[in-house]
């Protein structure tokens, strides 16, 4: 069944937290609004005559980053409950402040659940449960927490609370004990019940894209379904169910953090399948399914980063007018249209009542400048199915200019929905003073960042200028990193206000940057090994291997030993890594992959002046493994590269002949896909290099380890690679 939706903007708060709006329940009328904001203050209104009304609105104070209604079992749940820093306060409907609790925790709440005189909370990686405000169950998670439920039923004989944590696993907790946990195929940010009355069944997100539907019982659970990623669609922000279609059966509607908001359906299968999709120009951090704008008309409400509350409603908004027709408008239209322009009428004069008083305030000798302050949603994380880093950038207001600076050897690739300006400059002190005139097209405080960058060319890899259009307040760009290579990537973001400000983001590239956190590894891999002994603590080996790899929580794990798994998005390798107080133990398919451990590892203890007993146990075989990883991926860009360099003499035969009829259909087909293949090749900047560069790293590190300097042979290596061949490349490292 299609949906047809039309939006409807409320109002604006402040910079608003992921979950921070809800819709208070209400029978047969429309339900007012509840929204909380960066700022401290909770806003509730409700819609009159087409109008949003406040009911109330509180002080400012410290950031809200949680907001969640509650009420006693069997009543509706219109109670108000909101979390800033480690303190919980409850509203009612009205606006009274009823609690009061204060959690006691060293660090900020980011998750929390009300169920009844149960309040559940979590900070990064604490879990606390209070009945009556009076502390009851504790869990300390072995990974960062992200979001939390509890899920009660008829069949249960208790609350299940449900943990979502950063290292893709679901905990289910059974008092401050951990019963079990459920492996889910990306890192869950957020968690929500399927049936909001009771049930077993819990919808979750992933920062990745990926939905799923998971039945929890006490001891065990079962996936019932889930969707995968569309690598061009945001992570999950947030998720509710509501029968927006009008079937009976309750529909999943999802927020994105690239601002999409979708709804999905069940076909006859019972599986789930996408009904409607509206593209905003900003993250979602809030959903929910109601009747808010009119009565009998059901809505998405969505509230996105930058505090804009707006609906996608099913009443209709615009009428069809025949020829001839006269169109007329409503008193209700026309009333708002007034109220429109007496809003913006005031609206100007207050600027320019502004723009004179600072004016006279700079004229005045105890003129202070006031440096604007703006809020940046950033993210940086790495994309499995393209082996790249995804860097987003959102800014509450519109951005001027986005400066990326790298002292690391970084590739660039395109994005469909970037349409930014970008100009590179050369990273080196004479070329620098040629880009003077590029600079200058930039505001002043731009131009500063630049030249400083410019004056360190021994320290940039990669100087890139983004200009954005106007209104632009989000930013999405893709890198690619070479593992072994590591350092900083720099992000300097400057806004369209006065006067010029601008905010520096940083983003460590680590030494193999292109793994990622998995389950379990294949054990019949052929393996090397790495082992380390010495004189240090398990917290000095993790802080290493937190160092080396992305995707683990920094903060020490608890017990007396850990193992990690990962494997590599780039050519499907994998790492085991395993270690405790004095000892450590890495096994990898790939050979540089453990060159690049023991090296860097052996910086790092050199730094703390610590000894360590280095061992290896290297696998031939292993090598020969790697290189049938590689073989597909290099062979396939071999034949894109070859398919590129022949198009433009293919099209020139085409012209000279007037068609292709005379072309063997290998060369016809070369020419229908010259588009496609032209876009592909240009996706993709230096991946047959960059594939070079592993073999030939592949190359020199199993000889190194044998004590061999084998970098007279890499010209060698390079002309195989040049007239490739899988046999004669294995032959040549067999025969080196």
């Amino acid at each position: 069944m299609e949906i047809n939706l039309n939006r409807v903007d409320y109002i604006q708060v402040g910079v608003t937290s992921q979950k921070t709006m809800r819709l208070l329940p209400a029978i047969g009328k429309t339900q007012k609004v509840a929204v909380a904001d960066n700022d401290g203050i909770l806003t509730c209104f409700g819609m009159k005559k087409g109008e949003a009304v406040p009911v109330f609105k509180t002080l400012p104070g410290q950031k809200i980053s949680r907001m969640d209604l509650g009420g006693a079992a069997g009543t509706p749940q219109e109670k108000i409950f909101v979390c800033s820093g480690s303190q919980v306060r409850g509203f009612t409907k009205k606006g009274k402040q009823f609690l009061t609790f204060d959690a006691n925790l060293t660090e900020s709440i980011n998750a929390m659940h009300v169920s009844g005189a149960d309040l559940f909370v979590c900070a990064s990686y604490i879990y606390n449960h209070y009945c009556d405000c009076k502390d009851q169950d504790y869990f300390l998670s072995g990974d960062k927490i992200n979001d939390i439920t509890c899920l009660t039923s008829e069949t249960l004989t208790r609350p299940i609370p449900v943990l979502a944590c950063q290292d893709r696993v679901l905990r289910v907790l059974q008092g401050s004990e951990l019963a079990y946990d459920v492996e889910v195929p990306g890192p869950p940010s957020v968690l929500e019940r399927y049936n909001k009355d009771g049930g077993e069944d819990i919808l979750y997100g992933t920062t990745d894209g990926r939905i799923g539907l998971v039945q929890i019982g006490e001891t065990a659970a079962a996936t019932k379904w889930k969707i995968d990623s569309d690598s061009k669609k945001g992570g999950i922000l947030c998720i509710d169910t509501y029968d927006i279609v009008g079937d009976g059966v309750s529909d999943i509607l999802v927020g994105r953090d690239d601002g999409t908001v979708a709804v999905y359906g069940f076909d006859g299968a019972n599986e789930p399948t996408l009904r409607y999709e509206h593209a905003l120009s900003e993250s979602v951090t809030s959903i929910q399914g109601g009747c808010v704008g009119k009565e009998s008309y059901d809505e998405v409400l969505t509230v996105t980063y930058a505090g804009w509350v707006m609906g996608l409603t099913t009443e209709p908004q615009k009428a069809e007018v025949g020829p001839g027709d006269e169109v007329r408008m409503s008193k209700e239209t026309l009333s708002k249209l007034e109220a429109l322009r007496m809003e913006l009428e005031q609206l100007q004069v207050k600027v320019q009542q502004g723009r004179e008083q600072h004016q006279q305030t700079l004229l005045s000798k105890t003129a202070v400048c006031v440096v604007p302050t703006f809020s940046i949603n950033d993210k940086f994380i790495l994309c499995q199915d393209d082996a790249s880093y995804s860097l987003t950038l959102e800014v509450q207001t519109a951005i001027d200019n986005l400066l990326l600076q790298s002292d690391v050897p970084i590739d660039l690739l395109d994005v469909d929905n970037n349409s930014s300006v970008v100009s590179f400059s050369e990273c080196d002190s004479e070329v620098g003073r040629k880009s003077c005139a590029q600079i200058k097209q930039c505001s002043c405080l731009f131009a500063l960042i630049s030249s400083l960058c410019l004056q360190q060319p021994n320290g940039n890899f990669l100087l890139a200028t983004y200009r954005c259009q106007a209104n632009t307040t989000r930013l999405e760009l893709k890198v690619r990193s070479i593992e072994g290579q590591y350092g900083t990537l720099q992000a300097y973001v400057t806004h369209r206000l006065q006067p010029k400000t601008c905010q520096v983001r940083q983003y460590q590239i680590k030494p193999l940057s292109l793994h990622q956190r998995a389950h379990n590894i294949d054990q019949e891999r052929p393996m090397n090994r790495l082992s380390l002994v010495g004189q240090f603590s398990f917290a000095e080996i993790h802080s290493w291997v937190v160092f080396c790899l992305p995707e683990v929580p920094e903060k020490t794990p608890a017990g007396e030993s850990v193992t990690f798994y990962f494997h590599n998005t780039f050519l499907g390798t994998q790492l085991q890594a395993t270690y405790c107080k004095g000892e450590g133990h890495f096994k990898s398919d790939n050979i540089s992959t453990i060159s690049i451990l023991s090296d860097v590892l052996s910086k790092e203890a050199t730094k703390r002046k610590i000894n360590l007993n280095v061992s290896y146990d290297i696998n031939d075989d292993s090598v020969t493994h790697t290189l049938k990883m590689i073989h597909p991926k290099l062979e396939y860009q071999l034949v894109l590269a070859r398919k590129v360099q022949l198009i433009d003499a293919l099209k020139e035969l085409q012209v000279h002949e007037g068609n292709a009829d005379f072309l063997i259909s290998e060369y016809r087909n070369i020419l229908d896909e010259s588009a496609s293949l032209l876009e592909e090749y240009k996706k993709q900047p230096a991946h047959l290099e960059r594939l070079y560069g592993m073999i030939t790293d592949l190359f020199i590190d199993k000889f190194k380890f044998k004590g061999q300097n084998v970098k007279t042979k890499v010209s060698s290596l390079l002309e195989i690679l040049d007239n490739y061949d899988l046999n004669s490349l294995l032959d040549f490292f067999n025969e080196a």
